[in-house]
């Protein structure tokens, strides 16, 4: 075979260098691990935070409308909340506490009852702005409607003794009935009522 037969091939060189000395590769490839790396940090974490967000929400919604659909007292404290704005200042050793509250466009009402001492009595009235010595005995202060609401009843032959504690516009008036029965141990039936 002579040489015209064999055509000559040009030289083939290494496969090309991208230019950049490995440093460079090594910034590039950092630079793009940030990058990756706030953008996932940046869609992330607000997309996690709705998550939870919208949970906490979704069983916050739950608890409030059992609330409101729940019909008469519920055994427990009303929340810190609802003692302020009902003004409604109950003595921290209160035993057998049940609370109710009802809103609509005109009243808004808490109803309340709890067991509590003499001087928890006094407590509770003195920081009212009221005092025993207000309580009448026998004056029933808590109206029919309410006493539905509350299916609460004052039957004859036990000890009541009633006030009202009114305050100036915007502030809540409370109606109070005090069982007396056990003037150690009274019980206390209050009913607060709001309006705007």
């Amino acid at each position: 075979m002579t040489a015209a037969e064999h055509p000559v091939l040009p030289r083939q060189s290494t496969p090309p260098d991208d230019g950049r000395p490995p440093q460079d590769r090594r910034r590039t490839i950092r630079r793009r691990l940030i990058t990756a790396t706030i953008i996932v940090l940046l869609i992330g974490v607000p997309a996690g935070y709705l998550l939870i967000s919208a949970g906490q929400s979704r069983r916050s919604g739950a608890n409030k409308e059992a609330e409101a659909s729940a019909q008469g007292l519920r055994e427990g404290w009303p929340s810190r909340l609802q003692r302020r704005i009902y003004e409604l200042p109950m003595p921290g050793n209160s035993l057998d506490v049940r609370y109710y509250e009802t809103n609509n466009w005109k009243t808004s009402r808490l109803y309340v009852e709890f067991r509590t001492t003499s001087a928890g009595l006094d407590r509770f009235l003195g920081r009212l702005g009221s005092g025993r010595s207000n309580l009448e005995p026998g004056k029933e202060t808590i109206g029919p409607r309410d006493l539905r609401i509350a299916d609460w009843s004052f039957p004859a032959g036990t000890e009541w003794a009633g006030t009202r504690h009114v305050n100036g516009k915007p502030r809540p008036t409370q109606d109070i009935m005090v069982n007396m029965s056990d003037p150690m141990n009274p019980v206390v039936y209050v009913v607060s009522a709001a309006t705007p």
